[in-house]
């Protein structure tokens, strides 16, 4: 059964647009916690453009399910990851001028210099997922440096513009997960899911994690966060319309 990790880092985004102290980001992961949610994600990003070093230290203090740490392959950010040591960390490729992750790791052109970093984050006992796309070389690329898990980037499937299309993305997450499944990696996914498109990715065999923000934060504008973490981790938990 897919468990629900929810990315916070919205809640940040509105305290940053007017540097105030609220919303509160640890008030919002004790209500995700509290209404279902099996993970808390927040992505610290090289612009600290949302979530701040503080807020990650005072998150670690606080989250009772698990804190995964999304962050770029940077000296800067792995070493505040070994500083924190959050549960799990999330290896993504990062760009300054993008809205939001683009696309997936290139785990196979960066292996190299994946390795050394997935090995020194599991010395300090952090499981490493890398976050890609749902292509073969990379799946492969994630098992021979090491790391624990795979994140398929759902963003084609999510923004697909014809259900032709939208079932072809879903197929190549299918067979991405299935190869990771028997490789022996844990299989998650993310980016772009919502209460219209998540089921069928919930449905994919084995998959475990999936982490989802922008849609729940976007629906707790009218419903509360409360209550729009508990339909979607209904939707995740009962994927069978």
């Amino acid at each position: 059964m897919a468990k629900l990790g929810v990315n916070i880092d919205h809640v940040a985004t509105l305290r940053q647009a007017r540097f105030t102290t609220y919303p509160d980001v640890i008030e919002a992961a004790k209500i995700c916690e509290k209404s279902g949610a099996d993970g808390i994600t927040v992505h610290l990003r090289e612009d600290r453009r949302h979530i701040q070093e503080r807020d990650v230290y005072l998150l670690r203090k606080i989250v009772r399910t698990k804190l995964n740490l999304e962050m770029a392959l940077s000296d800067e950010i792995v070493e505040f990851a070994l500083k924190v040591v959050p549960d799990e960390v999330c290896i993504v490729p990062e760009r300054r001028r993008e809205l939001t992750t683009e696309g997936g790791l290139d785990a196979w052109g960066e292996k190299g210099r994946l390795a050394g970093v997935v090995r020194r984050l599991k010395k300090k006992g952090i499981l490493v997922s890398l976050f890609i796309n749902a292509e073969p070389k990379q799946v492969r690329a994630a098992k021979e440096v090491g790391a624990n898990c795979v994140e398929l980037h759902t963003g084609a499937y999510a923004e697909a513009k014809s259900e032709k299309s939208r079932l072809r993305e879903l197929k190549k997450l299918k067979q991405a997960g299935k190869l990771a499944v028997e490789l022996g990696l844990r299989l998650n996914a993310g980016h772009g899911l919502n209460y219209d498109n998540v089921r069928p990715v919930a449905r994919i065999p084995g998959v475990g994690d999936l982490n989802i923000g922008h849609s729940i934060i976007s629906r707790s504008v009218f419903v509360g966060l409360a209550q729009a973490v508990r339909e979607m981790k209904r939707l995740i938990e009962f994927p069978s319309p």
